[in-house]
């Protein structure tokens, strides 16, 4: 029997529940906010996908750089070049997350070896996507290590020559670093180039891959040899090797003109949205360790060996005087080259550096 006390019991039930689950409601809206936030300093960001939403690193960190898949592609001959004494040039293709990215192959004219030629990826510094070409810049610094019999292969990065995709800059994002790591396996699937059917199998030394890196593309060197264990030797000239503490705290352009990035351009713009949303590295620590390559040295891949003149003013000096001495610290193969009042480009000690770095590509490649 239904009585005027069970009515108003039930009554004050109903009510409670509603009370009870718009609070539910207000909480939930502050702390998904609040959450979003927190995220974002931890350095990980909300993604909404159709399963809801899904924590991810933050697309500079070092974390998500290793958990991305790198697939590359079969290389594509696009071009053949005039050949070299003692080498072959083409201008070839691969893919990197769906976009065409040209580079400059060299692959040397002897007999392969039954297991492989060693190849040596070339990172190149800073060059203003709207001027740079594939078969320019950086030739002589390629020619080098092809005449001592290594295929060599130098991206253009996206956005570059007649690449596919945007230009995005070399810190406020990883794309060049997505790109040479596609290339990297993609130099593992290269067939002769010089039969038309290309040779049964790859003609690439899988175990025995070099990287060099000059100023913008020693920063991407850097981090692919904490991030995989496929490179096997690294050089690096006058390289961006700092953390982004350093990058942004230790970094001014003194004067003269520079093929490296500056800071305080709109192309440094990267610098300041950065502090905007993840604050200044004395306050956010964990953030700005988690996208510097600094941080993970203990992982790094193989020796590494550094070139660097005291007189330049594009990339400071102790950047490459800083990695070294971490390196020495945790027990890791390091040796730095410095070359008294020469600039970005060595190019008072071009033949000597050069040289140098052959010697060390040959002792841990060969």
């Amino acid at each position: 029997m239904i009585t005027m006390n069970n009515i108003k019991k039930r009554s004050w039930i109903i009510l409670l529940s509603m009370l009870l689950g718009y609070g539910v409601y207000i909480i939930y809206s502050r702390n998904k906010t609040s959450s979003v936030s927190e995220l974002s300093l931890s350095n990980n960001f909300l993604i909404e996908n159709e399963g809801g939403p899904e924590i991810k690193p933050h697309p500079l960190s070092i974390q998500s750089l290793r958990s991305g898949e790198y697939p590359g592609s079969e290389m594509v001959i696009e071009q053949g070049l005039t050949p070299a004494s003692n080498y072959k040039k083409y201008i070839a293709s691969y893919k990197s997350e769906g976009l065409k990215i040209f580079g400059l192959l060299t692959v040397p004219n002897e007999s392969i070896p039954a297991d492989g030629f060693p190849a040596i990826i070339f990172n190149h510094g800073y060059i203003s996507p709207s001027i740079y070409k594939t078969t320019e810049k950086y030739i002589a610094y390629q020619d080098a290590f092809a005449q001592s019999g290594y295929v060599t292969f130098k991206s253009d990065y996206r956005g570059h020559g007649n690449s596919e995709g945007i230009a995005s800059g070399g810190y406020g994002s990883n794309d060049y670093t997505i790109d040479v790591l596609n290339a990297v396996s993609s130099i593992k699937k290269l067939r002769d180039p010089s039969t038309p059917s290309g040779r049964s199998g790859p003609i690439v030394n899988t175990d025995r891959i070099g990287m060099w890196g000059h100023s913008m593309g020693g920063s991407i060197t850097l981090k692919i040899m904490v991030v995989n264990n496929d490179i096997k030797a690294g050089v690096i000239w006058a390289g961006v090797v700092g953390s982004y503490q350093d990058l942004l705290e230790n970094w001014r352009r003194r004067s003269g003109p520079t093929p490296t990035i500056n800071p305080t351009s709109q192309r440094g713009r990267w610098r300041r949205e950065l502090i905007e949303e993840f604050g200044e590295p004395s306050k956010n620590p964990e953030f700005w360790n988690s996208i510097s390559a600094t941080s993970f040295l203990g992982d790094i891949s193989g020796p590494l060996q550094l070139h660097h003149g005291t007189g330049d003013a594009s990339v400071p000096l102790s950047f490459s005087q800083n990695l070294e001495s971490q390196l020495k610290e945790i027990g890791k193969e390091v040796e730095l080259y410095t070359y008294q009042g020469d600039d970005h480009n060595l190019s008072n000690n071009l033949s000597l550096a050069l040289e140098r770095s052959v010697a060390f590509f040959d002792k841990n490649l060969k």
